[in-house]
């Protein structure tokens, strides 16, 4: 399952992955842009379902967990790609917006993570977490954003060794400058380096033909 799978980083991973052979449940909030990636998956030979979700609020996470098992169990494979961002000046930055950028990037990518940890560690699977270079580096004007995909990294690291022992392996992609929406909104003078395929091939590796033993490694895509 792929989350933020409407557009971009996310909708590439997911065909992929469907290139590859995988059904796939595709999350996003944008149910319009969703079902034409469904058509697009579903072309390629695969199942699709099509799940809009708010991945910021638990419970909604938690239900369609359950609809994408009742169609599609095991869950061997979650993609926690779903992400938000947003340029201002750390000491104009609201309550609201800090908390609205943290529920995005990194509550979302623990509600998710959570709700198929039961289909996980009986098949053995993967967990693919979307990070940034800014979740290795600071970025200025982009403060609730580095420290989101900076506890991204963490989380990573964290589950992977919690996981080990289950044979689950859990690791992290750090884009640079992918050429998506995000950029241009985070980093409006940016050139982006990479096409959002560049991040999806990666992905597949972890996915398919990396090894069990390769966990808890954020690898940086630079381009």
């Amino acid at each position: 399952m792929v989350t933020g799978a409407s557009r971009g980083i996310g909708r590439a991973i997911a065909l992929r992955l469907a290139e590859a052979g995988a059904d796939i449940a595709l999350w996003a909030r944008d149910g319009d842009a969703l079902q034409r990636v469904a058509g697009e998956v579903t072309a390629l030979g695969v199942r699709a379902l099509a799940v809009v979700c708010d991945v910021s609020d638990p419970a909604a996470v938690n239900a369609a967990a359950e609809r994408v098992r009742s169609v599609l169990a095991p869950v061997t494979i979650v993609v926690n790609n779903a992400g938000a961002v947003l340029r201002k000046p750390t000491a104009e930055l609201t309550d609201a917006e800090w908390r609205r950028i943290l529920a995005v990037n990194l509550d979302a990518t623990f509600y998710v993570t959570r709700s198929f940890l039961s289909d996980l560690t009986r098949a053995g699977g993967r967990v693919i977490n979307i990070s940034s270079i800014a979740g290795r580096e600071g970025t200025a004007l982009l403060a609730a954003y580095c420290a989101a995909k900076h506890g991204v990294v963490g989380l990573t690291r964290a589950l992977a060794e919690e996981l080990r022992a289950a044979k689950v392996s859990v690791n992290a992609i750090c884009p640079g400058s992918v050429d998506t929406n995000m950029l241009r909104e985070g980093m409006p003078d940016a050139s982006a380096d990479m096409t959002p395929d560049d991040i999806a091939r990666t992905a597949l590796f972890l996915a398919h033909t990396a090894p069990p033993a390769l966990t808890g490694a954020c690898i940086d895509v630079y381009g």
